[in-house]
């Protein structure tokens, strides 16, 4: 496994792969790898020739009050295990490499991001948006693999790709979760025991949910559901809800009424330090 730190010599090797015909796939990254990343390159090395993992703490997707300072991170263990899933080429550019001095442009997806984490994360999906742009301008992959958990992340790049006409094919790939259901994110390993166990309650209500819509014979009422669901995430006095939404798969518009393609989205504050996101099809698969 190449790593690169250099975009231009990255931009090289990429361009050689692209000339002897080889399809290139991108796993962006912002690197403590667990089970979710690697399930990630493990789609990428099956359905590409090359696979490119990028690995950049992108500081634009970070609000002031945010972890940027102290996010997780294990450069040499990162380095082992994507080597050991078949990744090619670890890219992991320096901030100043990605944002010079004079860096001015940002790239805003409309709508999509206004709702859910955007309402409580201004400006997040404007870095996300940006540094993924740079990232397919780089590598200029033919495949990019991301993660179902963060449903709205997916489905901004899928409109971001559209709108901008970028030569790439999104795929969204399944959430990894411990065996309690806990979804995999780097942010779990703030959690002390006691918080992990009351994390939990997230994964409770959306099974909760589903499992109700999967039950009922017709439609079911979103705010029957969402108010019962929270109910339940209030027995666990560590966790605040950011927010819990049912929403139409295609555009994230809220549904009062369960049919169709919907999702069961939500987000919660642990001890107010750790916030968690999680989702869950509202329909069988």
């Amino acid at each position: 496994m190449i790593v690169e730190k250099n975009i231009e010599d990255t931009r090289r090797i990429v361009t050689e792969w692209h000339r002897k015909g080889f399809s290139i796939g991108l796993v962006p990254t912002m690197g403590y790898f667990h089970d979710g990343h690697l399930e990630l390159m493990k789609r990428a090395a099956d359905t590409a020739d090359k696979v490119v993992v990028s690995l950049f703490v992108n500081p634009t997707q970070f609000g002031p009050s945010e972890d940027l300072a102290v996010y997780p991170k294990d450069f040499d263990g990162d380095c082992a295990k994507a080597r050991e899933v078949g990744a090619d080429l670890l890219f992991c550019p320096e901030p100043d490499m990605i944002y010079a001095p004079k860096h001015c442009t940002e790239v805003t997806v409309g709508d999509l991001t206004e709702g859910l984490c955007g309402a409580d994360r201004p400006g997040h999906f404007t870095g996300v948006a940006t540094i993924v742009s740079k990232l397919f301008n780089i590598v200029r992959p033919n495949h990019a693999f991301f993660g179902e958990k963060d449903f709205q992340q997916l489905t901004v790049i899928r409109q971001l790709v559209a709108d901008l006409n970028f030569t790439v094919s999104i795929v969204g790939v399944p959430i990894v979760r411990e065996p309690d259901g806990l979804a995999m994110s780097s942010r779990n390993a703030y959690l002390s025991r006691s918080e992990r166990e009351a994390a939990l309650v997230l994964f409770q209500a959306l099974s909760r949910i589903k499992q109700e819509v999967l039950d009922s014979d017709g439609m079911r009422d979103s705010q029957d559901l969402l108010v019962k669901a929270r109910e339940l995430m209030e027995t666990k006095p560590p966790c605040r809800v950011d927010y819990l939404e049912i929403v139409d798969e295609k555009d994230l518009s809220p549904v009062s009424t369960v049919k169709g393609k919907c999702r069961v989205l939500g987000a919660i504050r642990v001890n107010d330090r750790i916030r968690l996101i999680d989702n869950l099809a509202l329909y069988m698969a």
